[in-house]
Formats: structure tokens, C-alpha cells, sequence
């Protein structure tokens, strides 16, 4: 595979809190794919061919008296992805029952022990909406059902789909890092009813699931729930993450016009993961 090209954003933060986790909301929203965290701040990676020299103009936190953000940029051609996660990547508890950690941690005694080495792939259950996922599929019944991961980035919420006894999932995700990302991570769990593929919402065509997991951002939430409720069985469930809270409304109104209702929301340092369920019939 030939090496992609990123441009890397170093940006210092003062108060980290909750200035880390806007910055990201921001860059997500503006086409950053990429986050590592650091004690200071994040660094944030873009692809070349996805970059342009105003892209920080709409980021309206760097404008925010509240907050102090100072920031360099790079053109990074190569890179060892794991040493920059393993540099920053500890192992991680949801609900006391599932541990996601990579494979120089030692095994814990938990319910659900994931194992990711998770490279440039977003996902590893330290954000917010990952860590919520994980609580919702931790809460529901995946006996038996057929799975879409949708933008599934390391394959940790699918492979903990299997976990809980899914039968049939499908991880796609656009980009070719987390693509082959979440195959190996697939590997390397023993998982067996997981097929990933490289795509975005295209590739359901006529296809249908029992449960549908969307951790992406608002704005392709927005234009893909319409095809995501095509592909939703009657009374099949649909989580939807990768926004905050103030972008509920704006979602469930979507949501409610295409035969949805809403049955479950976690909330996390202002980032919610909604639970919606198709009225059956429709």
C-alpha cells in the first residue's frame, strides 16, 4: 500500500479540559481523521490530499479568550503509528466489564477482554462516544443479530458485537488505515462473523441489520441516517455518537421523520450516544 501523506497539527491547550475535546469536535467536523492526545493537548492528522491552507479559519475555539492554543503543523510522509499510541495508549475498564487495550498490556479478568493495536484509527474507547458505544452494547441484547458498524475505525465496537453473540456484522469504514486497521484487529481477537469493508454508505445498497452502530460525526450522521433506516429491520435498534449534546435536537428531529424513537442516551463530558428503534411496520 502506498503511503498516505498527512499534514500533523501539534496544538498546546490551556485548560485542557474540556479545550481538548472541543478542539477535536472542531477538527472532526473540518476533516482532521486522526487524534493523539498528549498531556498538553492533541495532535491532529489530515490527509494531504484533504487539506487546504485555511482549514483552521472555521475553528472557532482557537478565536476563545477561555482558552490559550498554540499550535505548529508538519507534512509527515511515514510514520510509526503504533510507537505514537503506545507512547499515549493505556488500557481502559467500561462498566467493570469490558477491557480494550493493546497487546503489550497485561490481560485483565473482565467479562469482554478486546485486544487493538489501533495505529491511526480512531476508536480505541478513551473518546467519549467510543466509551458510550461500548456501555450501549454492553446494555443490549446482540444475541443472534445481524450487525453494521458504520465507520468503524479499529473494529472495537464490532468486535465486541461479536462478543455479546452477534452472527452476521458488517465494519465499514472509508479510510484505507482504519480498513486494514480493524481486519487486523479482527485478526487478532478470533473474531469469525466479522467482514470489513473499505467504503461508506454506498456499499448497503439493498442490505439489512437487526443493529446499526454509527460513531461518526454530525454532519455525515445527518446525510446517512435516511439510508441507515433503509437498511434497519422492523423494531431494529440504531446508536448514533459522534456529536455533542447540543446537536440532539438537530438528530432526533431526522430521526423521528424517518419512523424512529428514541429510547436511551448516554451523556459524557458534553457527548452524548442516542439509542433509537424503528417503529415496527415501517
Amino acid at each position: 500500500m502506498k503511503a498516505s501523506i498527512y499534514i500533523g497539527y501539534n496544538f498546546d491547550v490551556t485548560p485542557s479540559n474540556p479545550g481538548v475535546e472541543i478542539l477535536i469536535a472542531e477538527l472532526g467536523y473540518a476533516g482532521f481523521e486522526s487524534f493523539v492526545e498528549h498531556s498538553n493537548g492533541v495532535t491532529a492528522y489530515i490527509q494531504k490530499e484533504d487539506y487546504y491552507p485555511s482549514i483552521l479559519d472555521d475553528i472557532q475555539i482557537l478565536n476563545n479568550n477561555t482558552f490559550t492554543i498554540n499550535y505548529t503543523s508538519e507534512e509527515i510522509e511515514q510514520v510509526n503509528w503504533n510507537a505514537k499510541w503506545e507512547e499515549n495508549f493505556h488500557p481502559i475498564l467500561v462498566d467493570h466489564r469490558c477491557s480494550v487495550r493493546a497487546p503489550f498490556h497485561s490481560k485483565p479478568s473482565v467479562e469482554y477482554d478486546i485486544v487493538i493495536e489501533p495505529k491511526m484509527s480512531f476508536g480505541t474507547g478513551h473518546h467519549e462516544t467510543t466509551h458510550m458505544m461500548i456501555q450501549h452494547i454492553l446494555a443490549t441484547d446482540f444475541t443472534n443479530k445481524s450487525v453494521l458498524d458504520m465507520g468503524c475505525g479499529t473494529g472495537v465496537l464490532a468486535i465486541l458485537a461479536e462478543k455479546r453473540g452477534a452472527t452476521l456484522i458488517e465494519a465499514i469504514d472509508i479510510d484505507e488505515w482504519c480498513y486494514l486497521n480493524s481486519v487486523e484487529n479482527c485478526s487478532r481477537n478470533s473474531c469469525q462473523n466479522i467482514t470489513v469493508s473499505k467504503g461508506d454508505a454506498q456499499l448497503l445498497d439493498t442490505k439489512v441489520f437487526d443493529v446499526i452502530i454509527a460513531n461518526i460525526n454530525r454532519n455525515i450522521l445527518l446525510n446517512d441516517i435516511p439510508q441507515y433506516v433503509a437498511c434497519l429491520n422492523p423494531n431494529g435498534l440504531l446508536f448514533l455518537s459522534g456529536f455533542y449534546e447540543k446537536d440532539i435536537p438537530a438528530i432526533q428531529e431526522l430521526c423521528t421523520m424517518h419512523s424512529l424513537v428514541l429510547e436511551g442516551q448516554i451523556l459524557r463530558n458534553k457527548w452524548v450516544a442516542l439509542k433509537f428503534k424503528k417503529i415496527d411496520g415501517k
